[in-house]
């Protein structure tokens, strides 16, 4: 009996692992999701333009950073094509070194919505209190590579490093089908799904002095 109930624990930790290393392969080689270097639904048609105001010559400003106040940026949009329900915005670093690590998802934004506004840091410093949420009404965000909902400012160390905002336009709205402060991976799944049009860009951001880093 013990023989039994030993090789049943090897054969579901086997089982475990192997899900585990499914789930890292899906992540790293993307299936059309976290792939290098191309972004979600990389099939998709790319018609859609992605600018920011704050972003002069392609670079973030300190204050969009973790050497700043760590503020999400002002992000703009046009080209959402016909049949579009809502809109999906995504920030990552296709060039991590380990796997693609994701800064920001946005989703349920609605489909005639063409920009985000400057908003607060996702978690507030140390004696103040976060302020409120800029995002439009209705939408919502996902957890990012770093656990946390909402925006994860870049925090290039040693060289200026690019980050990549794509916008996605979905043929749905999801609703109570993806909650809010989704797992990262079913909310890349589930918009994976629905994407009939994308656009992106990639900025840069330039390191700042270590004592001046800000992380949550």
């Amino acid at each position: 009996m013990r023989r039994g109930a030993d090789d049943g624990r090897r054969a579901r930790g086997r089982s475990a692992r192997l899900a585990a290393l499914a789930a890292c392969s899906l992540l790293v080689s993307g299936c059309g999701l976290l792939g290098k270097p191309q972004p979600l639904s990389a099939d998709a048609p790319l018609v859609m333009s992605v600018t920011s105001p704050e972003f002069t010559g392609g670079i973030i400003p300190t204050q969009f950073t973790c050497y700043g106040a760590g503020e999400s940026p002002p992000i703009f949009w046009s080209g959402a094509p016909a049949g579009t329900k809502s809109v999906a915005l995504i920030v990552d670093d296709y060039l991590a070194p380990i796997s693609p690590r994701v800064y920001w998802i946005v989703f349920d934004i609605a489909a005639d919505t063409t920009d985000l506004q400057t908003g607060p840091p996702t978690i507030g410093r140390p004696g103040h209190k976060p302020a409120p949420s800029t995002l439009p009404p209705g939408a919502r965000v996902a957890a990012n590579s770093a656990g946390a909902a909402g925006y994860s400012p870049p925090c290039p160390v040693g060289a200026a490093h690019g980050y990549r905002f794509s916008v996605y336009a979905l043929n749905t709205y999801f609703g109570s089908s993806l909650p809010n402060h989704a797992r990262l991976l079913q909310a890349w799944t589930t918009i994976a799904a629905h994407v009939i049009a994308r656009g992106t860009a990639t900025f840069k951001a330039l390191p700042g002095p270590a004592r001046d880093r800000y992380t949550s």
